[in-house]
Protein backbone atom coordinates (compact mmCIF):
# COMPACT_ATOMS: atom_id res chain seq x y z
CA UNK A 1 0.00 0.00 0.00
CA UNK A 2 2.84 2.28 0.61
CA UNK A 3 4.41 2.22 -3.00
CA UNK A 4 0.57 2.60 -3.95
CA UNK A 5 0.20 6.03 -1.90
CA UNK A 6 3.56 7.23 -3.07
CA UNK A 7 2.63 6.75 -6.93
CA UNK A 8 -0.83 8.85 -6.12
CA UNK A 9 1.13 11.35 -4.28
CA UNK A 10 3.13 11.84 -6.94
CA UNK A 11 0.88 11.84 -9.40
CA UNK A 12 -1.71 13.80 -7.84
CA UNK A 13 0.85 16.27 -6.60
CA UNK A 14 2.26 16.77 -10.22
CA UNK A 15 -0.42 16.44 -12.51
CA UNK A 16 -2.04 19.17 -10.02
CA UNK A 17 0.94 21.48 -10.35
CA UNK A 18 0.90 21.68 -14.02
CA UNK A 19 -2.59 22.09 -14.06
CA UNK A 20 -2.58 24.82 -11.14
CA UNK A 21 0.55 26.40 -13.61
CA UNK A 22 -1.90 26.09 -16.83
CA UNK A 23 -5.21 27.73 -14.88
CA UNK A 24 -2.87 30.53 -13.30
CA UNK A 25 -1.51 31.32 -16.56
CA UNK A 26 -4.42 30.98 -18.35
CA UNK A 27 -6.22 33.58 -15.84
CA UNK A 28 -3.51 35.93 -16.19
CA UNK A 29 -3.44 35.74 -19.84
CA UNK A 30 -7.27 36.49 -19.56
CA UNK A 31 -6.51 39.52 -17.75
CA UNK A 32 -4.33 40.71 -20.13
CA UNK A 33 -6.80 40.38 -23.20
CA UNK A 34 -9.75 42.03 -20.64
CA UNK A 35 -7.18 45.15 -20.26
CA UNK A 36 -5.95 45.50 -23.65
CA UNK A 37 -7.98 43.81 -26.33
CA UNK A 38 -4.59 43.81 -28.93
CA UNK A 39 -2.97 42.35 -26.49
CA UNK A 40 -1.36 38.76 -27.85
CA UNK A 41 -1.04 35.96 -25.47
CA UNK A 42 2.14 33.50 -24.89
CA UNK A 43 0.06 30.85 -26.14
CA UNK A 44 -0.93 31.99 -29.40
CA UNK A 45 1.41 30.55 -31.51
CA UNK A 46 -0.33 29.97 -35.17
CA UNK A 47 -3.97 29.63 -36.51
CA UNK A 48 -4.41 26.04 -34.62
CA UNK A 49 -3.02 26.71 -31.61
CA UNK A 50 -4.17 30.07 -30.44
CA UNK A 51 -5.94 30.42 -26.80
CA UNK A 52 -6.51 33.53 -27.79
CA UNK A 53 -9.11 32.53 -29.82
CA UNK A 54 -10.62 30.08 -27.56
CA UNK A 55 -9.95 32.77 -24.11
CA UNK A 56 -12.62 34.68 -25.80
CA UNK A 57 -15.30 32.56 -26.37
CA UNK A 58 -18.54 32.15 -24.32
CA UNK A 59 -17.08 28.64 -23.90
CA UNK A 60 -14.39 29.58 -21.96
CA UNK A 61 -16.38 31.08 -19.27
CA UNK A 62 -19.62 28.99 -19.21
CA UNK A 63 -20.57 29.71 -15.43
CA UNK A 64 -20.13 33.39 -16.10
CA UNK A 65 -16.13 34.04 -14.77
CA UNK A 66 -13.28 32.25 -16.33
CA UNK A 67 -13.12 28.51 -16.46
CA UNK A 68 -9.67 28.70 -15.25
CA UNK A 69 -10.38 29.66 -12.03
CA UNK A 70 -12.44 26.62 -11.50
CA UNK A 71 -9.21 25.00 -12.43
CA UNK A 72 -7.22 27.36 -10.03
CA UNK A 73 -9.39 26.04 -6.84
CA UNK A 74 -9.58 22.72 -8.06
CA UNK A 75 -5.79 21.97 -8.83
CA UNK A 76 -5.13 23.43 -5.77
CA UNK A 77 -7.48 20.99 -3.64
CA UNK A 78 -5.51 18.19 -5.86
CA UNK A 79 -2.11 19.37 -4.93
CA UNK A 80 -2.75 19.55 -1.38
CA UNK A 81 -4.34 16.47 -1.06
CA UNK A 82 -1.16 15.03 -2.95
CA UNK A 83 1.45 16.58 -0.70
CA UNK A 84 -0.92 14.94 2.13
CA UNK A 85 -0.84 11.64 0.53
CA UNK A 86 3.13 11.92 0.23
CA UNK A 87 3.72 12.72 3.73
CA UNK A 88 1.77 9.44 5.15
CA UNK A 89 -1.28 11.35 5.84
CA UNK A 90 -3.97 8.70 6.10
CA UNK A 91 -7.03 10.62 4.37
CA UNK A 92 -10.43 9.21 5.16
CA UNK A 93 -12.41 7.22 2.16
CA UNK A 94 -15.28 10.57 1.93
CA UNK A 95 -12.14 12.82 1.11
CA UNK A 96 -11.31 10.07 -1.95
CA UNK A 97 -14.98 10.11 -2.70
CA UNK A 98 -14.88 13.63 -3.22
CA UNK A 99 -11.82 13.80 -5.38
CA UNK A 100 -13.18 11.37 -7.37
CA UNK A 101 -16.70 13.21 -8.01
CA UNK A 102 -14.86 16.41 -8.51
CA UNK A 103 -12.56 14.85 -11.03
CA UNK A 104 -14.80 13.18 -12.54
CA UNK A 105 -16.95 16.06 -12.90
CA UNK A 106 -13.80 18.07 -14.01
CA UNK A 107 -13.20 14.86 -16.68
CA UNK A 108 -16.63 15.85 -18.20
CA UNK A 109 -16.27 19.46 -18.44
CA UNK A 110 -13.00 18.76 -20.34
CA UNK A 111 -14.47 16.41 -22.80
CA UNK A 112 -16.85 19.10 -23.15
CA UNK A 113 -14.44 21.59 -23.93
CA UNK A 114 -12.77 19.43 -25.78
CA UNK A 115 -15.55 19.12 -28.60
CA UNK A 116 -16.06 22.91 -28.61
CA UNK A 117 -12.38 23.66 -29.32
CA UNK A 118 -12.17 20.86 -32.15
CA UNK A 119 -15.85 21.58 -33.46
CA UNK A 120 -17.23 24.88 -32.97
CA UNK A 121 -14.10 27.00 -32.06
CA UNK A 122 -11.61 25.35 -34.19
CA UNK A 123 -8.58 26.24 -32.36
CA UNK A 124 -6.63 24.42 -29.71
CA UNK A 125 -5.15 26.00 -26.58
CA UNK A 126 -1.73 24.77 -25.48
CA UNK A 127 -2.44 25.82 -21.58
CA UNK A 128 -5.96 24.20 -21.92
CA UNK A 129 -4.46 20.74 -23.39
CA UNK A 130 -1.78 21.09 -20.63
CA UNK A 131 -5.33 20.63 -18.40
CA UNK A 132 -6.51 17.95 -20.55
CA UNK A 133 -3.36 16.11 -20.25
CA UNK A 134 -3.74 16.05 -16.41
CA UNK A 135 -7.44 16.07 -15.62
CA UNK A 136 -7.96 12.28 -16.79
CA UNK A 137 -5.26 10.49 -14.82
CA UNK A 138 -6.35 12.67 -11.77
CA UNK A 139 -9.42 11.33 -12.18
CA UNK A 140 -7.88 7.79 -12.65
CA UNK A 141 -5.45 7.56 -9.51
CA UNK A 142 -9.31 9.17 -7.61
CA UNK A 143 -11.10 6.31 -8.84
CA UNK A 144 -8.37 3.83 -7.92
CA UNK A 145 -8.48 4.89 -4.42
CA UNK A 146 -12.15 4.69 -4.29
CA UNK A 147 -12.24 1.15 -5.90
CA UNK A 148 -9.48 -0.03 -3.30
CA UNK A 149 -11.11 -3.50 -2.33
CA UNK A 150 -14.61 -3.82 -4.36
CA UNK A 151 -15.40 -6.23 -6.53
CA UNK A 152 -17.23 -6.62 -9.37
CA UNK A 153 -17.75 -4.13 -12.48
CA UNK A 154 -15.64 -1.50 -10.22
CA UNK A 155 -13.13 -3.92 -9.96
CA UNK A 156 -13.04 -5.04 -13.86
CA UNK A 157 -12.30 -1.37 -14.28
CA UNK A 158 -9.93 -0.27 -11.90
CA UNK A 159 -7.35 -3.31 -13.04
CA UNK A 160 -7.83 -1.82 -16.75
CA UNK A 161 -7.83 2.12 -15.69
CA UNK A 162 -4.60 2.81 -17.50
CA UNK A 163 -5.70 1.16 -20.57
CA UNK A 164 -8.53 3.02 -20.35
CA UNK A 165 -6.92 6.36 -20.09
CA UNK A 166 -4.64 5.39 -22.49
CA UNK A 167 -7.73 4.82 -25.16
CA UNK A 168 -9.20 8.05 -24.26
CA UNK A 169 -5.66 9.93 -24.93
CA UNK A 170 -5.42 8.01 -28.34
CA UNK A 171 -8.94 9.13 -29.34
CA UNK A 172 -8.02 12.30 -28.37
CA UNK A 173 -4.69 12.48 -30.09
CA UNK A 174 -6.56 11.31 -33.56
CA UNK A 175 -10.04 14.07 -33.37
CA UNK A 176 -7.27 16.65 -32.80
CA UNK A 177 -5.20 15.60 -36.39
CA UNK A 178 -8.57 14.54 -37.91
CA UNK A 179 -9.65 18.21 -36.89
CA UNK A 180 -5.88 20.09 -38.25
CA UNK A 181 -5.35 17.49 -40.30
CA UNK A 182 -4.65 19.94 -43.46
CA UNK A 183 -2.78 22.18 -40.85
CA UNK A 184 -0.68 19.83 -39.62
CA UNK A 185 0.42 18.23 -43.35
CA UNK A 186 0.50 21.97 -44.59
CA UNK A 187 3.68 22.48 -42.13
CA UNK A 188 5.31 19.13 -43.82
Amino acid sequence: MTSVRSSSGWLLTIGGLIGLTAAATLTYERWKITADPSYIPSCSINPVLSCGTVMTTPQASVFGFPNSLIGIVGFTLVVAIGALTLTGVTLPRWHWVGLWIGSLLGTVFVCWLIFQSLYRIGALCPYCMAVWLVTLPIQTVAFHRVADGRGGVVKAIDEWRWTIAAVWFAIVAVMVFVRFEDYWKSLI
